[in-house]
């Protein structure tokens, strides 16, 4: 357990509040390099005191002293244990050994691969964070990580970024709800089954 942030003891900004703008200072990449389940996690876990503010490899040391200046306290290096800075990569697929198992499309946190089962999958790099949350799922290694094009990451990749992750969530919930709503009614209907069955 990280030592507590002295900075949100201070701060007087509710913490969802407060969750939320250092959340708009983190890139969106959604790598899940900090040890958090995305981007907006990590804030939230920053703005409890719950983890420190040099966890982010893709923000690098520009977006360490950014979320420093936000808390009031005093920037500090990379932690080398949640990776490296280093310049924007882009997931590409070798489209001829890929199998089509649609593996890598669930961790995928902006819907980035296109692609269907049993059918090649292809990258839409303007989406790709570089997140490479598609690697290790690859049962045939046929996604590989090289520089981006444009190795700057802006604002604008971010909030589209923010945005598309989000929308995959409610999509993803929305799909859950709907599939425990068929497991009631399913289960509704074999329970009168039994009862019919059982006064006959």
């Amino acid at each position: 357990m990280p030592a507590p942030n002295p900075a949100c003891a201070s701060n007087k900004t509710e913490p969802s509040m407060l969750a939320d703008s250092i959340d708009a200072l983190l890139p969106q990449t959604q790598c899940r390099k900090c040890g958090f389940n995305g981007c907006l996690p990590y804030a939230e876990a920053i703005a409890r005191g719950e983890a420190d503010i040099d966890r982010c490899p893709p923000g690098g040391d520009a977006g360490i002293a950014k979320l420093a200046e936000l808390l009031g306290i005093a920037a500090k290096p990379l932690n080398p244990a949640y990776g490296i800075e280093r310049p924007r990569l882009l997931a590409i697929i070798d489209e001829d050994a890929c199998i089509g198992c649609t593996k890598c499309l669930p961790p995928c946190p902006t819907d980035a691969i296109l692609g269907a089962s049993k059918h090649m999958h292809t990258i839409i790099a303007d989406l790709c964070t570089g997140c490479e949350l598609c690697i290790a799922p690859c049962p045939v290694a046929c996604i590989a990580m090289v520089p981006a094009p444009n190795l700057t990451w802006t604002e604008t990749d971010a909030d589209r970024a923010r945005l598309r992750h989000l929308a995959k969530q409610q999509r993803l919930t929305k799909l859950e709800a709907e599939k425990a709503e068929r497991l009631q009614r399913q289960k509704q209907l074999l329970s009168k089954a039994k009862s019919a069955k059982n006064q006959d």
